[in-house]
Parts: structure tokens; C-alpha cells; sequence
């Protein structure tokens, strides 16, 4: 199944596409975001998908300070980009999800976890990343299952602008390495392959 997009008046300001992102009735269990102004619906994930963020909360676990929370359906939003995005893990302050209403600036992200879905690849790959780093998030952990070559992980930081520099790129099977505050090794190679 794809995604599907639903389009709305380029005239709307971010607060309306806001305010329709939040009001609407989208279809249950859907993943909704906001992807440079376009509001797109997605199924929701495979159960192979699920299984390595599971995999990689589980190792984030035992790393983070008691003030950051691990989540899989917090929305950010990116107004500069047009977006509010879900990422699959999403590693953010815990005061900033108790004070928000739908969603909380992605400028307060310490790290964002996307696993490519074969749907929506494209945005994992381009659309997202420039929001993420538009936003300051440090760090981008793009595990894409889905990738020309074969699956990837690759680790991005040093956000300047729209554009991340990638700091580790391995194939499934190899480990890959969060720098600090996280300090851990992931194994790629206990990730589920289609």
C-alpha cells in the first residue's frame, strides 16, 4: 500500500495547515504528516519496520539522562519547512511532550530514527533530512531498508542549513556507531531484511 497525499490551498497559511492536519478525521492507525506543505497519509508500518526501532529504543534505553524520552509517535513540527513529521524515534526532552497539545518544535530533538518504508522512501531519503537539519536536529539515523544497493544505515550530524554531513554510512550486517550523549554500537546485522 502507498501513500496518499491530500492536497490543499496553496493560499493557507502554516496555522490553517495546522489546524487541518489536527481537525481532520484521518483513517485509524494511519501515520499522518505534513511533508513540505502536503499533507500525506500512510499506512502504518510492517511489523519488519517495527522491529528495528524497537531494536535501536532498546539500546537508547540505558543511554539517556531521565529528562529525555524515547518516542514513536510524537509529531515535530518544522514551520520553516512546511512540515510536521513523525519520525519512527524521536529522542526529546520529556517536558516538552507533557507541555505540548499535537506536536513539539523539532528544534528541541536530540536525535530523529527513520526506517524507510518501500511507500515513502523518497522522504526519508530527501524531504525529511532538509527539514531535520533546517531544524537543528544534531543527529539523523536513516535505517533504510529500501536502499538501491542493498540496506543501509547511515548516521547524519553537523546539520549547516538544509544539509547534514554524514558521519557513518554501513551496509546491514555492520555495526554503526552514535557518537555521545549516546555512546552506543548498533548491530545491523540483527535487523530484519525483506
Amino acid at each position: 500500500m502507498s501513500a496518499l497525499t491530500v492536497s490543499h490551498d496553496a493560499e493557507q497559511s502554516w496555522d490553517d495547515l495546522v489546524r487541518f492536519w489536527e481537525e481532520m478525521e484521518w483513517p485509524e492507525g494511519s501515520k499522518v504528516e505534513i511533508i513540505e506543505g502536503i499533507v500525506t497519509v500512510s499506512p502504518s508500518p510492517a511489523p519488519r519496520h517495527n522491529v528495528i526501532a524497537e531494536q535501536i529504543q532498546r539500546r537508547l534505553y540505558p543511554t539517556i539522562p531521565d529528562d529525555l524520552g524515547i518516542y514513536q509517535t510524537v509529531a515535530i513540527a518544522v514551520p520553516s519547512r512546511l512540515g510536521m513529521l513523525i519520525p519512527d524515534l524521536l529522542v526529546v526532552p520529556v517536558q516538552a511532550c507533557r507541555d505540548a497539545d499535537s506536536h513539539v518544535p523539532a528544534a528541541l530533538a536530540e536525535l530523529v530514527v527513520e526506517v524507510t518504508s518501500r511507500s515513502n522512501a523518497r522522504h526519508d531519503r530527501v524531504s525529511k533530512p532538509a527539514a531535520y537539519a533546517t531544524a537543528g536536529i544534531p543527529l539523523y539515523l536513516l535505517v533504510d531498508r529500501w536502499a538501491p544497493g542493498g540496506p543501509t544505515a547511515t548516521l547524519y550530524g553537523e546539520p549547516k542549513g538544509e544539509v547534514y554531513r554524514v558521519l557513518s554510512a554501513v551496509k546491514f550486517g555492520d555495526p554503526i556507531k552514535l557518537p555521545e550523549p549516546f555512546g552506543i554500537t548498533i548491530d545491523t546485522g540483527e535487523f530484519p531484511v525483506d
